[in-house]
């Protein structure tokens, strides 16, 4: 009985669906040719803004520009001309554009004061590109972190650390504390601290530890490294070490130099003290 009256309900709704098709076909005909046209837009719209994305970027790799303000670059084209783009869809669908302008304004305002972080994270990065502090491939220290950078993205910065980790810094982290940049100037100097024994025959000691110096080729003669005693230590006479390298070079010289120093303070039976504590004892007479 119920399947009767469903087919009955079929039956008397379909001359009416039949009759409402015929007599707006123009109407379905021109909104699903604007639909197409709107599919069509956003698919070669998009073609074309990646196109014109990866166009800028190697223009402004043909300049030398540094990297990591090429990608965010490319990235700021790629957000706005996609968005010309999904406007330009929506009207021709019928949308009124000077409408869909006021409501992504508002909706803009909205999202900026519920996303103020990100925001600040986008102007953040706005003003690294502009002051440079860094370079893709500088090994910086920021924000608790070290590594090298491999980009400045909108609202991020990406560095890899020497044992191959991918650290993603806010923006607004980088700008709000101290950067270090390792790799800006092109010489770098080593800071060594030597403590050799009270016992160690202060002037023969400094003698040794320039001749180290001096048979190492990848030290810079100008300027001169600095030797000299830094401190009257509890258990050892401090020498400070300073010699001047090759940024390139810091790290091959850092290790190696001082494993030659050691090796020849040994030699020349030069002692390097554990710490130590002296206890005297005052025998009290009954």
């Amino acid at each position: 009985m119920e399947e009767g009256k469903v087919t009955e309900v079929a039956s008397s709704i379909a001359p009416k669906l039949t009759d409402w098709v015929t007599s707006n076909s123009d109407l379905l005909v021109q909104y699903g040719v604007n639909i197409i046209s709107a599919i069509v837009i956003i698919f070669i719209g998009n073609i074309i803004v990646k196109k014109i994305a990866n166009s800028v970027s190697k223009v402004l790799a043909k300049k030398k520009m540094d990297p990591a303000v090429v990608n965010f670059i490319s990235s700021i084209v790629r957000y706005v001309l996609f968005v010309i783009v999904l406007i330009s869809a929506l009207g021709r669908v019928g949308v009124q554009t000077a409408s869909v302008v006021a409501v992504i304004g508002a909706a803009g305002l909205a999202i900026g004061l519920a996303l103020q972080g990100s925001l600040a994270n986008f102007a953040a990065g706005v003003l690294i590109v502009a002051f440079r502090p860094f370079k893709a491939g500088d090994y910086v220290e920021m924000a608790g972190v070290a590594g090298s950078v491999e980009s400045i993205q909108i609202f991020q910065t990406v560095l890899t650390t020497p044992d191959n980790k991918m650290i993603v810094v806010p923006n607004g982290g980088v700008i709000s504390g101290p950067i270090v940049n390792y790799s800006r100037h092109a010489t770098r100097r080593i800071d060594y601290v030597i403590r050799v024994s009270y016992k160690a025959d202060l002037k023969h000691t400094k003698e040794v530890i320039n001749r180290v110096l001096a048979a190492e080729e990848r030290l810079l003669k100008t300027p001169a490294p600095t030797v000299g005693v830094l401190a009257l230590a509890d258990s050892s006479v401090n020498f400070v070490v300073r010699p001047w390298v090759k940024t390139s070079d810091y790290w091959g010289v850092y290790y190696e130099l001082l494993q030659a120093i050691k090796e020849e303070l040994d030699k020349e039976g030069i002692e390097i003290p554990f710490p130590q504590m002296s206890v005297h004892m005052d025998k009290v007479e009954a």
